[in-house]
């Protein structure tokens, strides 16, 4: 058994345990990995994390809902070897059942009981033993249980199934209905898929039986139409939109938004139409919006509907001492994180770039007797950014903003889809304006390059759908308030443009949540934030999950002030939508989505001034990048940083030199560093040009150890000085010069891939197979370009 490997033990051990004894299928072994793993960000370019990948996920048939884990290892290893690693599988499925194996036993850990026994080989348990086990734990008597073993809806034309987080929530709320419970909370990050996930419960529950009439509450057209379009479409012979505030009661799903049924301030109320008991189910998206304060009109919904089932969605569930979710609806039964989808891979991770702009840091005083545009005298007194866009306009702001986000596009893109959030609706059109000065040469082609969209401009809303297409160029760049922030999918959105005082966590979550859905078949694998206000200081707050980490200093004449050292907002401009009545997709009065601008102060609104002539410049800007390992805010330089993650990796130059010279794979070493925090392709952009000149080698041993880095190039020629070359047929020297060259230019991995052979310049010498066989063989090959990495790393 020492000698059997990992894959053995499994091959001839574990799985006909597990299938021909205890009666499994195979489909039942799920042993694909359940994330792809997170994307690392490092200056312009990323690269995939490991996969989480269990050895065996066992799953029950007809919910798939997943059972247990087992991890193996190699017979050299004791039975219980991977239990920890089982159980923080199991923890994370899910899971009630963990078990560890090297082929000579099973070791189970009940995660219901918490108790561990040995079992043999051959007493592996069946199906209908832990499912039975389950039920008896949960207490599910044989109607809930019926319930709770109801089979997932399944398209065989897309084949998609709910992701590992979106089964946990599915199967949490649909045994919690089984179970009677009657007010549930799901917390779910922007991105991860709330709406599908609303929808298996409901198609489950229907079918079931379990519920026989369902409501779904919105407070936005968009919302609403999206999810009859997209994810509910299976449903859509069994559902109507609820339109006018008439009420129809021949269907089973209603969706409809808060403002149709909750009535006008005359007091008439439209959902009255139907009898307190119609609905069984009332599943309220954005829970954390509105029908989360008791004195909305909103909430009257829900206490009219009391006796139903009460499911609310949200990825920001709100907690202030006027408004409470977990109050209403309890503790979440499930939470799956920003932080969590990040690091699985499921969300695009994000970079973020602070903006320093003097009169922002400095703040600005009038000069004697200076007067507005209108010309009005402008109140002496020191005004700051918590001023711009409220009480006082300067006019070269604006058009220094926008100069820095058009010098943004230019270098990253100008097809990049961008949302800038401002301080109203006059702000956001002001900003359009100073963007389409700046971005004129796109908006000639078209004039929709750059948009704005707010609650009153309808030309804007109806270019909604357009912006979110990412088939579709124009518009992509749209200015706008508080109508974006939530509720639309733009997964292509590259860049979210933070130039409004932010002082709500949940506002702020749900902006941020705008840009963390992955397209990469769009070449979108991660978004940028570009912050002129201070507002990414909430990153750092603990009621944030997923702080960016690592921060880059580029002095430029100064440095941004330490966010803990700014004041706190007072949060007088975020204003939840307001109450009311209109049918658009806007929340806020009016049909308008902002508040009025507010002082902060008790009194009389102060005027808005605007200002012309005066200079604003640029003092420096700080670049911040999400820590793989930690997910913690760290403050050092990013030198500093990778230099001490590198040393807690290899603690000598003698220990990375080892390292390197033992892998078979030099990409793999790399790799591992990245793996601990090393952002080498960061620290090579912030070299600049001489960074884009040095192996990852050479900024290893120069950050960590402090050894003179030479260049690919220098390193070629030191190869070829040597005469190694010589030591070889004329036809392979052309092969090994052909790699140094591919070297020179691309790396090391580049040259360790068997696939360059299929490039020029190697294709004027032969295939692929042809080159081989000038070294003698694959082997042959293999240890010629091993002995070539060795001597470019010689020196």
């Amino acid at each position: 058994m020492g000698r059997l490997t990992e894959e053995d033990v499994k091959q001839r051990f574990i799985t006909p345990a597990i299938v021909e004894g205890a009666g499994w299928a195979r489909e039942q072994l799920f042993m694909e990995a359940f994330t792809p793993g997170q994307i690392h960000v490092q200056g312009t370019r990323t690269r995939r994390g490991k996969a989480r990948k269990a050895d065996y996920v066992l799953r029950a048939k007809g919910t798939g809902k997943m059972l247990a884990v087992v991890e193996a290892k190699d017979g050299s290893h004791s039975v219980g070897a991977g239990m920890q690693q089982a159980l923080a599988y199991a923890e994370k499925l899910d899971a009630p059942f963990a078990y560890a194996s090297n082929g000579e036993g099973f070791l189970e850990h009940d995660l219901l009981t918490g108790k561990e026994r040995e079992l043999a080989m051959d007493a592996f348990p069946t199906e209908a033993e832990l499912w039975g086990r389950y039920v008896a734990a949960k207490h599910l008597d044989a109607e809930s249980q019926a319930v709770v073993e109801q089979p997932y809806y399944f398209d065989q034309f897309t084949a998609k199934e709910p992701r590992y987080y979106q089964r946990i929530a599915i199967d949490r709320t649909v045994e919690a209905v089984a179970c009677g419970d009657k007010r549930l909370l799901l917390v779910m990050a922007t991105g991860t898929g709330k709406t599908f996930t609303a929808f298996q419960i409901i198609w489950r529950l229907l079918e079931a039986g379990a519920v026989k009439r369902v409501l779904y509450l919105a407070d936005r057209n968009v919302l609403i139409d999206q999810t009859i379009t997209g994810d509910f479409k299976p449903l859509s012979s069994r559902l109507v939109k609820v339109r006018n505030r008439k009420l129809d009661s021949a269907y089973e799903v209603y969706l409809s938004l808060y403002q149709q049924l909750a009535g006008d301030d005359d007091g008439t109320e439209p959902f009255r139409q139907f009898q307190p008991s119609f609905f069984d189910l009332v599943v309220v998206d954005e829970c954390h919006r509105g029908s989360a304060r008791e004195e909305s009109r909103w909430r009257n919904i829900l206490e009219y509907f009391s006796d139903a089932i009460h499911l609310g969605l949200t990825a920001t569930p709100k907690e202030t001492k006027d408004v409470s979710n977990i109050s209403y609806f309890g503790s979440p039964i499930y939470t799956y994180s920003l932080r969590e989808g990040i690091r699985d891979g499921f969300l695009a991770p994000y970079k973020v770039l602070r903006v320093g702009l003097d009169v922002d840091l400095e703040g600005w005083r009038p000069g004697e007797g200076q007067v507005d545009v209108d010309g009005e005298l402008v109140e002496d007194r020191e005004y700051n950014v918590k001023d711009w866009d409220r009480s006082l306009i300067i006019d070269e702001r604006t058009a220094m903003v926008a100069k820095y986000v058009a010098a943004w596009l230019k270098k990253n893109g100008t097809d990049s889809k961008t949302i800038v959030f401002c301080v109203d609706i006059d702000h956001a059109e002001r900003m359009r304006q100073a963007l389409s000065q700046e971005c004129s040469e796109q908006v000639r082609d078209d004039w929709r390059y750059v948009m704005r969209i707010t609650g009153d401009n309808e030309e804007g809303k109806n270019q909604l759908d357009n912006f979110a297409d990412p088939n579709v160029p124009v518009p992509t760049v749209v200015t706008t308030s508080k109508l974006l922030t939530t509720g639309v999918d733009v997964k292509t959105l590259k860049l979210v443009v933070l130039e409004a005082n932010i002082g709500s966590m949940t506002e702020f979550k749900q902006i941020i949540g705008r840009g963390t859905r992955l397209d990469e078949d769009h070449g979108k694998s991660f978004f940028t934030i570009m912050d002129f206000r201070g507002s990414t200081r909430l990153f750092a707050d603990p009621d944030f999950d997923g702080e960016p980490t690592v921060i880059i200093n580029i002095p430029t004449g100064g440095d941004l002030p330490d966010p803990d050292d700014e004041p706190a907002d007072t949060g007088d401009d975020i204003t939840e939508p307001a109450d009311c009545d209109d049918t658009t997709q806007s929340g806020g009065p009016n049909g308008t989505d902002e508040p009025p601008i507010d002082s902060g102060e008790d009194g009389p609104k102060r005027r808005m001034q605007r200002v012309r002539g005066v200079k604003v410049k640029l003092l420096n800007e700080r670049v911040q990048y999400i820590d793989p390992v930690t997910g913690k805010l760290v403050t050092e330089s990013i030198t500093d940083f990778s230099r001490k993650n590198m040393l807690g990796l290899y603690a000598t130059l003698e220990d990375f030199l080892t390292a390197w010279r033992a892998s078979d794979k030099k990409q793999a070493v790399i790799d591992e560093l990245a793996d601990h925090g090393v952002l080498l392709d960061a620290l090579r952009e912030q070299a600049g040009a001489a960074g884009e000149l040095l192996d990852d080698f050479d900024l290893v041993i120069h950050v960590a150890y402090d050894k003179p880095p030479l260049t690919r190039a220098e390193r070629v020629g030191n190869v070829r000085k040597t005469g190694y070359l010589h030591t070889y047929s004329a036809q392979c020297q052309q092969v090994l010069e052909g790699l140094l060259d591919k070297y020179a230019t691309s790396g090391v991995a580049q040259i360790e891939d068997l696939r360059i052979l299929a490039n020029d310049p190697f294709l004027q010498i032969g295939s692929a197979a042809k080159i081989v066989k000038l070294f003698g063989s694959r082997d042959d090959y293999t240890k010629a370009v091993a002995d070539l990495i060795n001597e470019i790393y010689a020196a």
